[in-house]
C-alpha cells in the first residue's frame, strides 16, 4: 500500500461525492482514476478513513450551522436583538426629522451643479460641493483620494436625413467617438437588426451608415451594439453608426453611454438615435427606399484629467481597521441632471451615515462612503481605489452600492458565501416595518465588482427599477423623476444595513476562505500524484 494509492482513492472518492462544484473542478485533470485500479480491501479502507479525515478538515469551514467562530443561531440571536435599533433609524428617516432630507439635498445639488460628466469642470464643482457638505455634516475623515480619468467632450452635433425627405433627428454622440471630417459625413443607410444581419450582408455595408434597429431584450443583452456596434461596422467599411438607443421605452430621447473601439479596427464616428426613428428607417428600408443621412460630429478626447473619490466616514470604535462600504457614484453623463444615475445612490450613501451620526450611533466598525468618479467610463476610479487598498482586502467586511436609480425599495441583491448569505438574511429581516426584506442573488455594480470577485461579500441596492432605462443617460434624468418617499424609504434600508453588518461581533464569513485552500490543497496534492 502506498500514500499515492490513498490519495487517488480521496479524488476518486471526491468526484463521485457531492461536494461544492469548486472544489471538484479543482482536481487536475491529469488525475482520472478508474476503482479497478484501486485493489485491496486495505487500501480501499485506508483511503475512506484518509478522505474522511480531510473531507472533515476541508468542509467544517462551509458548514451552514457556523458563520465562523460562533454558532449561527447565536448569530440569529445577535442580530434580532437589533431591532429596536433598526427601528429607530426607519423613525428618523421616514418619519422624524430626517424625513425626505435625501430628496432634498439631492435636489440642491443637482439644481446647483447640473450633469457631471468625466473630466468636466462640472464635476469638478460637484466634488468640491460634495467635500464640503460633508464636512459641515459633522463626518470624519472626510477626503479626497486622487484618480485620473477620461475626458471627452461631445461637441456640436447633428444628423439630418436627405432622402428620401428631409428629416432632422435627435442624437447623442457616444462617449469615445471620433469626430465626423469637416463638413460631416454624407452617406447612404444599411439598416440592419443584428450583428448576424451586418455579416450576411457586409458587401453592401461599403462606404455606407449602418442604422442598427436591435429590438431591446435585455439592457445586459442589448447593449453590446452601442459598446461594440462601431467597431463591428467598421470592419466591413462602414463609414459611421447610428444606432437605436438601448431603451425599453421612447419618447422621441436618445440616449448616450460609453462606447469601446476594439484594437487595430478603424475608429468610425458613432451616435444614438432614438427608438422611433430607428424603426422608421427600418420600415423605409423594407419598402425598398433609399436612405441618405448626413452626419456632423465634432467630439474631441483629451488626456486624462486629474480627479478624486469623495470619502467621509463614521469610524468604528473597536475594529477601526476594518470597513463597510456604502457607494454611489458622483459623476453623470452630460445630459440631463444626473439624478437619477447615480445623483440618488451617492445621496443615500450619505445619508445613510447622517442618519447614525443624528442617532449617535457608532458601530464596532468604520462606516466609509465613497462617492466614485468616472463610474461612466468603466469604473474608472473605483478600479484605482481597489489598486490602492486591496493590500487591506481582508479588513473590508461588506462592499455596497447604489446604481439603479432610488425608486421603490424592495431589498438587497448579495454576493458572497452560504454562511454570509444567512447572516444577511436575518439582517434583512430587521426592515420588516418597510417592507424591504428581500434578498436576491448577484449584487451587482461596476464599482464594487472587483471587490467581490476577489471574495468580499457585495449589495446592491434592489429597488423596483422598471422604469430605470427610460430615463438612462437621457435629458429626462432629473429631479423630476425622483420622490422623495422612494428615496426616504432607500435611505433607512441602506443606514440600517451597512450599520448593523458593522456592529456585529463578527465579520461576514468570506466565500473564498474554504474554497482556495481546498483549491491550494488539491493543486498541490495534483503534482505530487504526478511526479510519484
Amino acid at each position: 500500500m502506498s500514500l499515492k494509492s490513498v490519495v487517488l482513492f480521496f479524488f476518486y472518492e471526491l468526484r463521485r461525492s457531492s461536494s461544492p462544484p469548486i472544489l471538484v473542478a479543482a482536481i487536475p485533470q491529469y488525475v482520472s482514476v478508474p476503482i479497478n485500479e484501486m485493489q485491496g480491501r486495505k487500501i480501499k479502507q485506508c483511503g475512506l478513513f484518509s478522505l474522511t479525515l480531510l473531507a472533515t478538515f476541508f468542509h467544517c469551514s462551509c458548514l451552514p450551522h457556523s458563520t465562523g467562530g460562533k454558532p449561527f443561531l447565536e448569530t440569529a440571536k445577535e442580530i434580532a436583538s437589533y431591532a429596536k435599533v433598526a427601528k429607530s433609524i426607519i423613525d428618523l428617516a421616514v418619519y422624524g426629522k430626517a424625513q425626505n432630507r435625501s430628496y432634498e439635498r439631492l435636489a440642491d445639488f443637482t439644481d446647483t451643479i447640473g450633469n457631471r460628466v468625466s473630466g468636466s469642470k462640472n464635476l469638478d464643482l460637484a466634488i468640491k460641493y460634495m467635500f464640503s457638505a460633508l464636512k459641515q455634516d459633522g463626518l470624519e475623515n472626510v477626503h479626497l483620494e486622487p484618480v485620473k480619468i477620461p475626458h471627452w467632450v461631445r461637441g456640436e452635433e447633428s444628423a439630418m436625413m436627405l432622402q428620401p425627405r428631409n428629416h432632422t433627428m435627435a442624437i447623442l454622440g457616444l462617449g469615445s467617438s471620433v469626430a465626423t471630417p469637416q463638413g460631416g459625413i454624407e452617406a447612404e443607410v444599411l439598416v440592419v437588426e443584428s450583428f448576424e444581419e451586418l455579416k450576411k450582408r457586409q458587401k453592401e455595408a461599403i462606404g455606407k451608415i449602418v442604422v442598427y434597429n436591435q429590438p431591446f431584450v435585455s439592457y445586459e443583452e442589448t447593449v453590446q451594439y452601442r459598446d461594440f456596434g462601431a467597431s463591428q461596422a467598421a470592419e466591413v467599411g462602414a463609414v459611421a453608426t447610428l444606432i437605436r438607443s438601448i431603451t425599453p421605452f421612447s419618447i422621441n430621447s436618445p440616449h448616450t453611454g460609453w462606447q469601446d473601439y476594439q484594437e487595430g479596427v478603424q475608429k468610425i464616428p458613432t451616435a444614438c438615435i432614438t427608438v422611433e426613428d430607428a424603426m422608421m428607417m427600418a420600415r423605409m428600408a423594407k419598402r425598398g427606399q433609399r436612405i441618405v443621412v448626413r452626419l456632423t460630429m465634432n467630439a474631441q478626447t483629451f488626456p486624462d484629467a486629474d480627479s478624486f473619490n469623495t470619502v467621509a466616514e463614521i469610524i468604528g470604535n473597536e475594529h477601526p481597521e476594518q470597513v463597510v462600504l456604502l457607494s454611489g457614484h458622483l459623476d453623470s453623463w452630460d445630459v440631463g441632471q444626473g439624478a437619477m444615475d447615480d445623483g440618488g445612490g451617492a445621496l443615500i450613501s450619505w445619508e445613510a451615515l447622517s442618519l447614525l451620526k443624528d442617532l449617535g450611533l457608532r458601530p464596532r466598525r468604520t462606516l466609509r462612503t465613497v462617492l466614485w468618479s468616472a463610474e461612466e467610463q468603466g469604473g474608472v476610479g473605483a478600479q484605482q481605489y481597489f489598486q490602492l487598498h486591496k493590500v487591506n482586502i481582508s479588513n473590508f467586511n461588506l462592499v455596497m452600492e447604489s446604481d439603479m436609480g432610488t425608486f421603490t425599495p424592495l431589498g438587497l441583491q448579495f454576493t458572497g458565501s452560504a454562511q454570509a448569505r444567512a447572516v444577511m438574511a436575518e439582517v434583512m429581516k430587521l426592515l420588516k416595518p418597510i417592507n424591504t426584506t428581500t434578498l436576491e442573488e448577484h449584487g451587482e455594480g461596476i464599482d464594487i465588482e472587483m471587490w467581490m470577485d476577489a471574495g468580499v461579500p457585495g449589495a446592491s441596492l434592489h429597488v423596483a427599477d422598471s422604469r430605470y432605462f427610460w430615463f438612462h443617460h437621457t435629458n429626462g434624468d432629473t429631479m423630476s423623476v425622483q420622490s422623495p418617499i422612494e428615496m426616504t424609504l432607500c435611505s433607512a434600508l441602506w443606514a440600517v444595513v451597512a450599520y448593523v453588518v458593522a456592529d456585529l461581533e463578527e465579520m461576514l464569513p468570506r466565500r473564498a476562505s474554504c474554497s482556495n485552500l481546498s483549491v491550494k490543497l488539491y493543486s498541490t496534492l495534483g503534482k505530487w500524484l504526478k511526479n510519484n
